[in-house]
């Protein structure tokens, strides 16, 4: 969870340097150029200007709710956020691997499933032995639920092997 917020903490900076640093040099350029109505790189600017104090927005918005996270709220044997899921296909009779992310951290081709998808939405509060559909663009799907490793099992592994360095 600290690896989002430095990343997203991160970008904040950069939008707020091209916003105080950046842009107002460029506006300035442009101003000089003449008539602002044909000016086609004030123009380009100010949009680049709006788009940037929305994005600003939105990582304000996220930076805040994770702020709000708390750990102790997190389920120790249910699905939610960090959970690693072990899931058993029973149509194609294979096996998959799922491990809940936030939406900033998902990348479905690593197996990173953001809580808010589909998948995510349909897997989290189970609990091992559970039967699971999964409805997707692709089609419906009915797994179950084979191993569920928390975040918390995660955390006292972590603790375990430092303690044995």
């Amino acid at each position: 969870m600290k690896n989002i917020r430095d990343k997203l903490q991160k970008e904040m900076e950069a939008v707020k340097y091209e916003l105080s640093v950046t842009l107002p040099q460029e506006i300035k350029r442009a101003r000089e150029l003449g008539d602002l109505s044909e000016n086609a790189e004030y123009q380009a600017a100010k949009e680049r200007q709006r788009l940037l104090q929305a994005r600003q927005g939105q990582l304000a918005s996220r930076l805040s709710a994770l702020a709000m996270v708390n750990l102790d709220r997190i389920p120790h044997d249910a699905v939610s956020y960090g959970s690693t899921v072990y899931l058993y296909e029973t149509e194609t009779d294979k096996e998959v691997i799922y491990t809940l992310v936030s939406s900033e951290e998902s990348d479905v081709k690593a197996g990173l499933i953001s809580t808010s998808s589909p998948i995510g939405r349909s897997l989290v509060g189970k609990k091992e032995g559970d039967e699971i559909r999964i409805v997707t663009p692709g089609g419906r799907k009915e797994y179950e639920l084979r191993k569920l490793i928390t975040i918390h099992d995660k955390e006292k592994e972590t603790d375990i092997e430092g303690e044995r360095e």
